[in-house]
């Protein structure tokens, strides 16, 4: 009888054995398969994002110069035409991440900043120069300069950036929708996105 009852105890320890082993293999392969469909979806998010915009301004420039102990002065003046295309890129294949397949979380370790590219076209009208100060590469230099400098401070409060945002923020709700599916933690800068809206907070 008692042979009987340790038989039966043995027999039921090894069933326990055995599906618990079955359980973990197939938790190990669960977790295997939901790293590798979060690493390939990384892969795939790794694009540009481009936001592009065309800004038109017009400016005057002038410079002077002074002779024989200031008493002449030669003058140059040129009105300038702007037409610029500019863009707002965000390379998303540099995002850092980092996945804990033991916590099933995926950390965000870094964004990359905003790149901004502007092409000006230049076009000068009325000229004006003086024989002892005319227009040279250095003159058409510092207007170059002017102007992207210019352009610059206009597109930084302009909606260009606003949009590359937007449009990088939803790139990484997708990976807040993907983790958040698959019963993983999506955690950036040390703290967990609990919500789709806090993805915003990534950024702020």
């Amino acid at each position: 009888m008692r042979k009987g009852i340790l038989f039966v105890l043995l027999v039921i320890f090894i069933l326990f054995c055995y599906r618990y082993c079955e359980f973990k293999d197939d938790t190990q392969d669960t977790l295997k398969a939901n790293s590798e469909l979060i690493s390939n979806t990384l892969k795939n998010v790794g694009k540009l994002i481009v936001t592009e915009g065309k800004y038109a301004q017009v400016f005057t420039y002038e410079d002077s110069k002074d002779f024989y102990f200031d008493i002449l002065t030669a003058s140059k003046k040129a009105l300038v035409v702007v037409n610029a295309k500019a863009s707002v890129s965000y390379d998303l294949s540099k995002i850092e991440t980092r996945i804990d397949t033991t916590t099933q979380t995926l950390y965000i370790l870094k964004i990359p900043e905003p790149e901004l590219i502007i092409n000006p076209d230049l076009e000068y009208y009325d000229v004006q120069q003086d024989l002892l100060n005319p227009f040279g590469a250095e003159d058409y230099n510092t207007i170059k300069n002017r102007v992207l400098k210019t352009l610059q401070k206009k597109i930084e409060t302009s909606s260009l950036y606003t949009n590359a945002e937007n449009r990088l923020i939803t790139e990484l709700q997708k990976m807040y929708i993907l983790t958040n599916s698959l019963g993983w933690t999506l955690v950036y800068d040390s703290s967990p996105i609990r919500t789709i809206d806090e993805v915003q907070s990534i950024l702020d």
